[in-house]
């Protein structure tokens, strides 16, 4: 035999090979087989395998009674595999395609929980120097998908964790907007400072953390020289907080005939 005819036969057999490890083992498999494999891939937590079963199943048997709920077992599995976008992606799918299946309650609380946990990137550093670059969008969300959950099934299950979980989002960012104003404050950025303060106020009235975004405000309307804005704001911090720490500073200062923000001005 030739070596030509030698190494046509080698190549013969590793295109063999290589073909035949590319088998694809789920070929011929029942809709509820393939359930019941990624099933045990999740029980294990192996989730990149779950996913590779239940993305089987949704192509070979789209509607079939698995497949619904392969959609969403696919997104839960990405968000327990921390794949956030991969998991708004399945998720925001079944809700188009399925907005009042019968489970349509945890899809959004689902979403909920994606977002909930991808925010906490964000929240846990709200004492660093500079939160002007944060970007509060995935709260927001979660915030908007819980408040689906508890506006449209109000009687669901998911309903008093998802009514829990917008309470904290609600404090979270209106703190996140009170450290951003306070940044602008130390920047000298008063006018932008009011700004978010003003923001803080009127879109989360009901957070504590209102509280410091009213004395921010005053503040940096006393730093911008807008006395009637100021005042405004004084006494609405007076009337909604009267026992607020801000208004009452202590200290050898306090015997002055001053008003109270500046005894809270660093620069006086």
């Amino acid at each position: 035999m030739s070596r030509i005819a030698v190494y046509f036969l080698v190549a013969l057999f590793c295109l063999a090979g290589c073909s035949g490890s590319s088998e694809d083992e789920t070929v011929g498999w029942s809709a509820q087989r393939l359930y019941g494999e990624a099933k045990d891939a999740m029980s294990s937590k192996d989730w990149p395998r779950a996913v590779k079963y239940l993305e089987k199943l949704e192509a070979r048997y789209p509607y079939g009674r698995f497949a619904q709920q392969a959609q969403l077992e696919i997104a839960y599995c990405h968000y327990k595999d921390g794949e956030r976008a991969s998991g708004i992606a399945a998720i925001d799918r079944f809700i188009k395609m399925y907005p009042n299946h019968a489970y349509a309650d945890y899809a959004w609380y689902l979403k909920g929980l994606i977002n909930f946990n991808d925010q906490y990137g964000m929240f846990s550093n709200l004492t660093t120097p500079d939160m002007s670059d944060r970007d509060p969008k995935s709260a927001r969300e979660s915030f908007n998908a819980f408040k689906e959950v508890t506006t449209r099934f109000p009687d669901s299950r998911y309903a008093p964790d998802a009514m829990l979980r917008m309470r904290y989002l609600v404090n979270a960012l209106a703190s996140h907007e009170v450290h951003v104003a306070r940044y602008y404050m130390k920047r000298g950025a008063y006018l932008a400072a009011a700004n978010r303060a003003q923001y803080a106020i009127r879109s989360y009235a009901q957070a504590p953390a209102t509280e410091e975004a009213v004395f921010v405000l005053v503040l940096a309307y006393d730093r911008l020289g807008m006395n009637d804005l100021r005042d405004a704001a004084d006494r609405v911090m007076r009337t909604n907080f009267p026992d607020s720490r801000y208004l009452k500073p202590g200290g050898e200062r306090l015997a002055k005939d001053v008003p109270w923000w500046r005894l809270w001005d660093p620069d006086w």
